[in-house]
């Protein structure tokens, strides 16, 4: 009975590790293809698509798969991540441009940036989930799909957003957790919302 029940223990404990080893690893492959700036979004939609294939298909060759995947996926979405990378420049500096403003109606100005940045961020994770998803899918296939993801439920569209936060700030307790796993739990909750599972009996 013990040795069923340390068995039971240690297959949970393995089972844990995995969801925290595999989604590190995918965004360990991440990190690496964003290096060349405006390749972040093909790389996220193949982060996306290894951690749907281990969570599909129990593959955990997460690190190869996203780097597998990348090119694919940088051939149908490079303009959309040049276009992309550009407004996140442009509200960055807008951002930066209006914190040093002390007049009152830059609070507006800041908080409509703030908000379009927040949107186009929940817009792009679930992009993400939706390339994933459907390798072989269509640009705007994925932009619809994404669409209704993010969007199409406000409760969704804030938890995504809460995902990309907390992910962010709760894995700052893990060397280069911000890094390896600020991109991967999103995508992974955006993936869960998308399973068609969570809507069948």
């Amino acid at each position: 009975m013990r040795a069923s029940l340390s068995s039971g223990r240690s297959a949970s404990l393995l089972r844990g590790l995995e969801f925290v080893a595999y989604p590190a690893a995918a965004g360990a492959a991440f990190a690496l293809l964003s290096l060349g700036v405006v390749t972040w979004l093909p790389a996220l939609a193949s982060l996306g698509n290894a951690l749907q294939r281990w969570r599909a298909e129990g593959d955990g060759r997460c690190f190869v798969n996203v780097l597998a995947a990348f090119p694919r996926y940088w051939r149908a979405l490079w303009p959309h991540s040049l276009a992309s990378t550009a407004a996140a420049l442009l509200l960055a500096a807008n951002i930066l441009h209006l914190l040093g403003r002390p007049e009152p109606w830059t609070f507006v100005l800041l908080a409509a940036q703030v908000g379009i940045a927040a949107a186009l961020t929940v817009h792009h994770v679930a992009l993400a989930a939706e390339a994933g998803r459907s390798p072989g899918g269509t640009v705007r296939a994925w932009s619809r799909g994404a669409l209704a993801l993010g969007f199409g439920s406000a409760a969704r569209g804030t938890a995504l957003l809460g995902a990309v936060v907390s992910a962010a700030l709760l894995s700052l307790v893990v060397p280069l957790g911000p890094l390896l796993l600020g991109p991967s739990v999103p995508v992974l909750l955006a993936l869960s919302f998308a399973d068609p599972r969570r809507h069948t009996s």
